[in-house]
């Protein structure tokens, strides 16, 4: 589209922009809610603003140079976001306390893959766009320099021409082909190895993760541990500590996180990776409670991460998460993901 249709509300050709936009807004900014906010502020400003479009550019581009320009001001007064296992070393599974709880404001979050991926997309793009919203990319972005992660980001996950960025970030085509040398070299030394892509329909992952949801709902320690790479990460954000290793693992879950036996987990999907709703028993004697949003990262077959988000206040209704589950909530759930 180059100019606006004029018999067309501004307000609905801006809307169909709206979920690549919120996945353009989380990869530069690391947090769903703020990629809302962010994406919300855009649509304010381009409607403000809808009289000045003059179809020089496309209105897409238009649009992304708007979100640009929010998110470069959100980041220049943001604290880098990050993962537990960038603020130090791993801690031990016999610890008696969880350690430090830092703000929200300093994590990087889940997304809801449904908000920020379109139905009925081409499935090679599809993966290209899971694998570019992971937690382990988005978390190694916060890395790069602002403008730098705005250029990687448009070349490399949107596939802008160099001349395009150029024009959207008022920079020259070297200037930008530099930048982005530069963000390629940081993001690999940033970023863990890929690990699996996630594949809803594939039998093989669908076992594995009907066999975590066994495990873990029949609290069996030792067949948990089974389903994990030897050197497997668990981290709880808001919480500082984060552990390695069946060991450590299987000591904490025994011993401090014992609170989580007899959880019933509700399947979701987050950043491009299988996700689950964990619910404790209520203390009310009825039913289950919110505790946490599981992601996890797989590997060569293998669960190699997994991440507990506990702010289930704001997460859950974000997921669209249940605030109470019932017995039978959960049995019509689990039937879902049934291999």
């Amino acid at each position: 589209m180059s100019e606006l249709v004029t018999d067309v509300p501004i307000e609905k050709q801006l809307e169909r922009f709206r979920p690549e936009l919120v996945g353009y807004c989380y990869r530069m900014l690391g947090s769903a809610f703020e990629a809302e906010d962010a994406v919300q502020e855009t649509m304010i400003r381009a409607w403000r603003a809808r009289d000045t479009f003059e179809g020089r550019s496309s209105l897409r581009s238009w649009v992304y140079r708007i979100a640009t320009n929010v998110c470069l001001t959100m980041v220049d007064s943001a604290q880098r976001r990050v993962r537990p296992m960038d603020l130090g070393p791993a801690g031990s599974g016999h610890a008696t306390h969880p350690g430090d709880i830092h703000p929200e404001k300093i994590w990087v979050g889940p997304v809801p893959d449904e908000r920020i991926l379109p139905e009925g997309s081409d499935p090679a793009r599809l993966i290209a766009d899971r694998e570019s919203i992971r937690l382990a990319f988005v978390a190694a972005l916060q890395h790069l320099p602002p403008r730098q992660r705005a250029v990687l980001l448009l070349r490399e996950v949107l596939a802008w021409s160099a001349q395009e960025v150029a024009d959207l970030l008022e920079m020259t085509v070297a200037s930008v082909n530099s930048a982005l040398q530069r963000a390629r070299a940081t993001i690999s030394a940033a970023t863990p190895s890929a690990g699996d892509t996630f594949q809803p329909l594939d039998e093989v992952q669908r076992a594995l993760l009907a066999r975590y949801v066994k495990a873990f709902e029949a609290y069996d320690l030792s067949a948990l541990t089974s389903l994990l790479h030897e050197d497997a990460t668990l981290s709880m954000p808001p919480l500082a500590l984060w552990l390695r290793g069946h060991e450590d693992i299987t000591a904490w879950m025994s011993g401090t996180g014992c609170g989580c036996r007899g959880s019933r987990l509700v399947p979701v999907v987050a950043s491009g990776l299988p996700a689950f709703g964990q619910y404790r028993p209520s203390e009310s004697g009825s039913g289950h409670d919110p505790w946490a949003l599981i992601v996890l990262e797989i590997s060569d077959g293998r669960i190699s991460g997994v991440n507990n988000f506990l702010d289930t206040a704001r997460l859950f209704p974000l997921f669209g998460l249940p605030a109470h589950l019932d017995e039978q909530v959960v049995e019509a759930q689990q039937g879902d993901q049934r291999p």
